[in-house]
């Protein structure tokens, strides 16, 4: 069907609602609160009610103990999702549904008919859906973007994905939805979501997918360990390799391009570092590369404040979503095709229906 544009939302601020105040929706107050002449957070939701108490104090937002509370009696023009990535669907089609906006953490599901069902919600309601990928905003990502946009590499032969970090078993032990199919996904689904996001929106449409899975040390529903060999439509060729057992911290998130002619690597612990930048033709960008880099604690990134920018955009109407529902489905296909060919021992091929 085809997509209604949204009414604009312009002369005051965009209220938004955050549902889920747990480890994530920090970055999500931080960013609305940099946005402060342009929106306001204002109601928050958890059914925990110290994670509430938390969150109110934080904010001085109204809370909230449900999210059909908030539906039903907060004021607000989107509602962010930060809860159990199994709770998505239902929680964005609710939204939809009562005329809301929704901004969704990452993955927006963890089923491929959960996902599609959200988008067609949305677009049923006329309403915007946006899928957090903050990550492409980091400013390595985005000088690389550009070098593959200006066809730098000629050619790209052979890419190379590495994301080596850990989750004790305390983790996972921490809330009883974390390491479950339903409501979180493994390594692949949920850890290295964003590196996922990688192989489409830098590289191009996957042709097919030979992955395998392993559970081996976390006492865990999913996988704590994956590999997936990639050949892209281009016909370049690559891998992805992903573990959440790294000794003794978070070691790596990494991405290589090898090309015609060009050769990249963005590495650290989480693609903030450009260890390799080698071009047969010079250009301008070359001397934004030591610029770029930055160095981070935490594997998030500093991408949210950036990637509110354009949902506040958007809803003011100037702007189209740079990462909508659509965009969203794309890496969420990789992921499903990656499960299916390590369930079935097979290769998967892309797309994965007609």
């Amino acid at each position: 069907m085809q997509k209604a544009t949204p009414d604009a939302i312009r002369d005051r601020q965009i209220r938004f609602g955050l549902v889920g105040c747990g480890r994530i929706a920090q970055k999500h107050i931080e960013a609305i609160q940099q946005h402060a002449d342009r929106a306001v957070l204002a109601a928050v939701c958890d059914t925990d009610p110290q994670a509430l108490q938390i969150a109110q104090g934080k904010t001085d937002a109204p809370g909230y103990p449900d999210m059909e509370d908030l539906l039903e009696r907060g004021e607000v023009d989107a509602v962010c999702l930060c809860t159990p990535s199994g709770l998505h669907s239902d929680q964005a089609v609710a939204a939809a549904e009562a005329g809301l906006h929704v901004i969704t953490e990452k993955p927006m599901a963890t089923r491929w008919a959960d996902a599609k069902r959200m988008v067609r919600a949305c677009d049923e309601a006329g309403r915007y859906l946006f899928v957090v990928k903050q990550n492409r905003r980091n400013a390595t990502l985005q000088l690389l973007k550009r070098a593959i946009e200006q066809k730098r590499f000629g050619r790209i032969y052979m890419v190379n994905l590495n994301v080596f970090w850990t989750r004790p078993q305390a983790y996972y032990d921490s809330a009883r939805w974390r390491g479950t199919w339903e409501f979180d996904g493994g390594a692949l689904m949920n850890q290295a979501s964003h590196y996922v996001d990688l192989i489409d929106w830098l590289i191009g449409p996957v042709e097919s997918i030979q992955a395998y899975t392993a559970t081996l040390d976390r006492n865990i529903e999913v996988e704590d360990t994956a590999v997936m060999n990639i050949r892209w439509r281009s016909g370049a060729l690559g891998s992805m390799n992903v573990t959440m057992l790294t000794h003794p911290k978070n070691f790596e998130g990494s991405i290589t391009i090898l090309g015609e002619k060009g050769t990249v690597r963005v590495g650290g612990v989480a693609v903030n570092d450009i260890q390799h930048w080698e071009f047969a033709e010079p250009h301008p960008d070359d001397e934004w590369v030591a610029e770029a880099n930055y160095d981070t604690t935490s594997v998030y990134g500093y991408g949210h404040p950036s990637y509110y920018d354009n949902v506040i955009m958007a809803l003011n109407g100037e702007a189209e979503p740079e990462t909508d529902g659509r965009e969203g489905l794309k890496s969420m296909e990789v992921l499903i095709a990656s499960y299916l060919s390590a369930r079935d021992g097979r290769q998967v091929a892309l797309p994965l229906e007609y």
